[in-house]
């Protein structure tokens, strides 16, 4: 337990040997390391000097936090990575999803290896002024399942900050996994006296989503984490409509693809409809979505992205999708989340980049 590191084998919840409760909470019932806790002495963690020292090269600190999985955080976070990069900031993406590491594949990343300098480990760089760290440049096999319990998953956060060598960054992106757990305690311990500028929540518009989007509202109010805003993502599926499959059902659940000769019939009875956008509700809405609870619950609402296909393979190919026109439906969307962003928090940056 050297430097107040949380040995190994300790229990799923510990409080860490250097805390006040350390060998005493209930978290630490049956843990062999109790005795030895409880009796320790208790101090400053001396890895937090070191975390500040690595922070201090760095102006803003975004958290991007979900409550439920799934809801497309991680995309998020990528494309805002992406965004602020090719304003000329130079950013870091830090992925501290330890089970669940997508954040490689949704940079184009995959396959690539960790250095270290006498600096410390350096990120993998997208750009020069994109750089990224994750579990998933340190799996011998990318199919390998990640089963440690918190103690561990809090070691590799806490070896992340201090030991990543980012240089001068004007933001630092954290993809946080899913929910308010150990992982989310840990950044915000960690991080919390070098100065956070906030959260961004990521959400879908369902109700089931939105409950678990609340329980991340409190956790951010409860830790003294801002709100920056929420972000209603999938908020409908929007494609052009001569992007569509045009089928027939049969009673027995079959179908025959008729898209050839509806795209013929549109070209010679309705061209005009090949330019039009076909929009529907993949989930239900009715409940008011995420700017209604944010009304609510007095937090900032950013906007909402709708699900286009073209940002799904945007993702998939580990691409920007401000860099081309094919994400005409969501890149204009989250261009107005990254602008709205800068003009509220981030007026300074605005006016350099001017």
């Amino acid at each position: 337990m050297e430097n107040g590191e949380i040995p190994e084998n300790a229990n799923e919840h510990c409080p860490g040997p250097q805390s006040e409760s350390a060998g005493k909470s209930d978290a630490c019932q049956g843990c062999p390391n109790q005795e030895v806790c409880a009796t320790a002495p208790k101090g400053p963690d001396p890895d937090l000097v070191a975390i500040a020292e690595r922070m201090a090269t760095v102006k803003h600190k975004i958290l991007v936090l979900s409550g439920k999985g799934g809801v497309g955080k991680s995309t998020f976070s990528a494309q805002l990575s992406f965004a602020l990069a090719a304003k000329d900031f130079q950013v870091g993406l830090l992925d501290i999803d330890i089970c669940g590491p997508s954040i490689p594949k949704m940079l184009g990343l995959e396959g690539q290896d960790i250095h270290q300098s006498n600096l410390g480990w350096s990120p993998v760089y997208v750009e020069s002024n994109l750089g990224v760290m994750s579990i998933g440049f340190m799996l011998p096999n990318p199919d390998e399942a990640v089963i440690w319990r918190g103690p561990r998953k809090n070691g590799l956060i806490k070896q992340f900050l201090k030991d990543v060598y980012w240089g001068e960054l004007d933001f630092l992106v954290v993809d946080a996994p899913p929910g308010t757990s150990d992982e989310h305690i840990s950044i915000v311990q960690f991080l919390q006296a070098t100065g956070i500028d906030g959260a961004i929540i990521v959400t879908t518009p369902q109700q089931v989503s939105l409950i678990d989007v609340r329980k991340e509202v409190s956790f951010c109010k409860k830790v003294g984490v801002p709100v920056l805003g929420v972000v209603e993502n999938m908020s409908g599926l929007c494609q052009p409509l001569k992007d569509f499959r045009f089928l027939r059902m049969t009673e027995n659940g079959e179908h025959t693809d008729l898209t050839e000769k509806v795209i013929e019939y549109m070209k010679e009875k309705a061209p005009e409809m090949l330019d039009l956008i076909a929009a529907s509700e993949i989930f239900d809405s009715s409940g008011g979505g995420a700017a209604k609870m944010c009304t609510e619950m007095g937090v900032p609402f950013l906007g909402k992205v709708p699900l286009d296909p073209q940002l799904c393979k945007a993702a998939e190919e580990g691409k920007s999708c401000f860099s081309e026109q094919k994400c005409s439906i969501s890149a204009p969307a989250l261009k107005s989340i990254v602008e709205k962003l800068m003009a509220k928090y981030w007026c300074k940056e605005m006016s350099v980049e001017q």
